[in-house]
């Protein structure tokens, strides 16, 4: 049973997940900047925003097979580390950081609710 927290949550990580991962599989500029500045080539980052939305799609999935839900929500929290360590690596400051520190919080709550759906 899907709760409207659960089903907010899943909304706003799916839509975040789908902008940024189009974003990137489209090789915008601010993304092609964005995949520079964390060493990244941009044949790489097109690959991740194909994972973001795929996993965007899968935590809406996720509200009528939860497994699923979990298992998107999982990935995406994996991707996020990553994203997190890549901007570390850089020194990047809190106005970098943040979008990934937001859905990383996301995240976490997503899968918190989540968990016992299942």
């Amino acid at each position: 049973m899907t709760t409207p927290l659960l089903v907010s949550l899943a909304a706003l990580i799916a839509v975040a997940f789908a902008v940024l991962g189009a974003s990137k599989i489209r090789a915008v500029p601010s993304m092609q900047a964005r995949a520079a500045h964390v060493g990244f080539s941009v044949g790489a980052y097109q690959r991740i925003g194909v994972l973001e939305v795929a996993g965007a799609a899968g935590v809406l999935l996720g509200l009528a097979i939860p497994p699923l839900g979990v298992l998107a929500a999982a990935g995406l929290l994996l991707l996020m580390v990553g994203a997190l360590g890549a901007h570390l690596r850089q020194h990047d400051g809190v106005a970098e950081l943040a979008p990934a520190l937001v859905v990383t919080v996301l995240l976490v709550a997503y899968l918190w609710l989540a968990f016992g759906k299942i």
